[in-house]
């Protein structure tokens, strides 16, 4: 079987934003998140409240996070199937051991205690910090692994699984739609207010720095311009903003009028930039802007 040098590349890219970004997930996870019994949400904060629940001493948290994890791996192998599986396989593998691993740092008598947020207290500030720290990292292990092109699994799992009966329903509702059921579910278990404000806001953090590192680190934007002055238009985005479009023919709807509609791809700090030249040159001119996920080729990324 021959292997082509990109496959190889785009293998070793999965493999390796997958690690670490596993391992970065589950050391925000089980140094600031799970000590500080904070629920944000997603597969720690459904153990944190189980732990809560569960009267067996013997039974641990990292056991509850093992047990879950390959649960919801094995419901998504025989519900979702063997590609979905196959995605979320090398996290379900890491992930548990992981976080049992750095649980450990907690320790007092480990690297002299360095990690032992307990030993702080439950103060507002070290509540605070550890949401923000641990939502932070957990954001960014996600972004990791989505970058390479793997799935962390976890409630994703759920969500996926309620979109093929719900078709209608987008999955990143219905995973808001859980992490919120598991926050409401923590205060009715914890009854701690601000322990679950906090976690509140370990979500928020974690769900910004998704954004920023996955798809807001890019920052582009593409616009759909229709409009009768296509040549001038043209003209002045090149001329001003160095950016080219791609020009398609299109019929009005309504008044069957041909026209031309521009398409540019452009940064955040040339969005301002572009709309005056089409309110300079076109006003009455159609405009849609949509954020771009990503963009490669000439003049943006390879």
């Amino acid at each position: 079987m021959r292997y082509s040098t990109k496959g190889i590349l785009a293998t070793v890219k999965y493999i390796v934003l997958t690690v670490v970004g596993t391992v970065v997930l589950a050391f925000g996870t089980a140094v600031f998140i799970l000590p500080m019994n904070i629920i944000s949400g997603g597969l720690s904060g459904i153990a944190v409240i189980l732990d809560r629940l569960l009267p067996f001493e013997f039974i641990s948290i990292d056991l509850i996070v093992f047990v879950l994890t390959w649960l919801l791996f094995l419901i998504g192998l025989f519900a979702l199937g063997k590609s979905f599986a196959a995605k979320t396989l090398l996290s379900a593998l890491i992930y548990p051991a992981a976080v049992s691993l750095f649980l450990r740092l907690g320790d007092p008598e480990v690297l002299g205690g360095f990690f032992n947020l307990s030993g702080y207290g439950r103060s507002d500030l070290t509540l605070i910090l550890s949401a923000s720290v641990g939502g932070a990292l957990v954001g960014l292990g996600c972004a990791l692994t989505f970058m390479g092109g793997g799935s962390t699994g976890g409630v994703d799992v759920l969500a996926f699984l309620i979109c093929r009966f719900f078709p209608r329903l987008r999955s990143s509702v219905v995973i808001f739609l859980i992490d919120a059921i598991t926050v409401v579910a923590g205060m009715l278990v914890i009854k701690d207010l601000i322990l679950s404000l906090v976690g509140i806001l370990s979500a928020f953090v974690s769900a910004l720095t998704v954004d920023k590192v996955f798809v807001g680190g890019r920052a582009a934007f593409v616009a759909y311009v229709v409009t009768e002055r296509y040549d001038e238009l043209n003209k002045y985005v090149i001329e001003q903003l160095s950016r080219t479009t791609t020009a398609l023919d299109v019929t009005g709807g309504y008044s069957r009028k041909k026209m031309k509609m521009l398409m540019v791809s452009f940064s955040i700090s040339q969005y301002a930039q572009l709309l005056n030249i089409i309110n300079e040159h076109d006003p009455q001119a159609f405009v849609v802007v949509h954020r771009a996920h990503e963009i490669n080729g000439e003049g943006w990324r390879k």
